[in-house]
């Protein structure tokens, strides 16, 4: 059988095309920008597992099922007669060259910490100049998940000149916050002072060039393993962890390792 597309980038686009025609698959054209948030993402998270991973095959698979979310919203658009996937791809281009004037133009930078200020005052010049008075901040979208959207907002900030002057003066910030947390017993106080402990942990991650969220995500893995092997372990005595003693507990937590 001939396959019925291109070869090439814009095969999952003519794909696409060919699912939302007349004649094409039901479900497919049911479809909406609306109703295809979730599978975008669901899409996101598979794709930083695989790289998690390692696994090429598994990325690359990922990296597809993301571009084919792409494609859907372009052609739903187009089809509104909005937009279409030749004016995204061009836009993005023609917004990458502009920012990148050390690449593209005779400005020079020192190193990519200078790229990303330069990237971010740009981006605020453009927006002054369209009559925007939103600040930095405002541009960090408040959908991500918390942990991220805290890492976007102190990166935002960083980059006009808001930041801690080193990581050791961000770790104070770490302790001040956990003491003034261990002094509270009211509960609406112990939210905000958790809320402020956890940001002041990003902080730090941030400082340490870490990011918090794929050091959550390994961390996590790593307590899954552990916990599996302890309970395992109990599993094959015919015990559970609440049959243990705190310091049987904390032996066989370290013998997980």
């Amino acid at each position: 059988m001939e396959k019925p597309y291109s070869d090439g980038i814009a095969a999952i686009f003519e794909v696409v095309h060919r699912l939302r025609a007349p004649g094409g698959c039901p479900w497919d054209r049911e479809q909406t920008h609306e109703s295809l948030r979730p599978y975008l993402l669901e899409e996101t998270y598979e794709l930083l597992e695989a790289i998690d991973s390692g696994d090429d095959a598994k990325m690359m698979e990922e990296l597809g099922d993301l571009l084919l979310q792409v494609a859907m919203h372009a052609e739903i658009a187009a089809e509104e007669g909005r937009f279409d996937t030749a004016q995204v791809s061009e836009a993005v281009a023609a917004k990458m060259v502009k920012r990148h004037p050390h690449v593209f133009g005779d400005r020079s930078v020192a190193n990519a910490e200078e790229v990303l200020r330069n990237w971010e005052h740009q981006k605020m010049d453009e927006s002054r100049k369209a009559g925007s008075e939103d600040s930095v901040v405002d541009r960090v979208p408040s959908t991500l998940p918390a942990l991220a959207w805290a890492l976007g907002l102190q990166k935002r900030a960083a980059r006009v000149g808001f930041d801690f002057p080193s990581p050791a003066a961000a770790a104070e910030s770490v302790a001040e916050e956990a003491r003034e947390l261990a002094g509270v017993s009211d509960h609406d106080r112990a939210f905000e002072e958790m809320g402020d402990l956890l940001f002041a942990i990003v902080s730090l991650a941030r400082s340490l060039k870490v990011n918090p969220e794929d050091a959550l995500r390994v961390a996590g893995q790593r307590f899954r393993r552990r916990f599996a092997a302890a309970e395992s372990s109990l599993r094959r005595e015919g015990k559970k962890f609440s049959d243990l003693e705190a310091d049987e507990l904390v032996r066989r937590w370290e013998e997980s390792r």
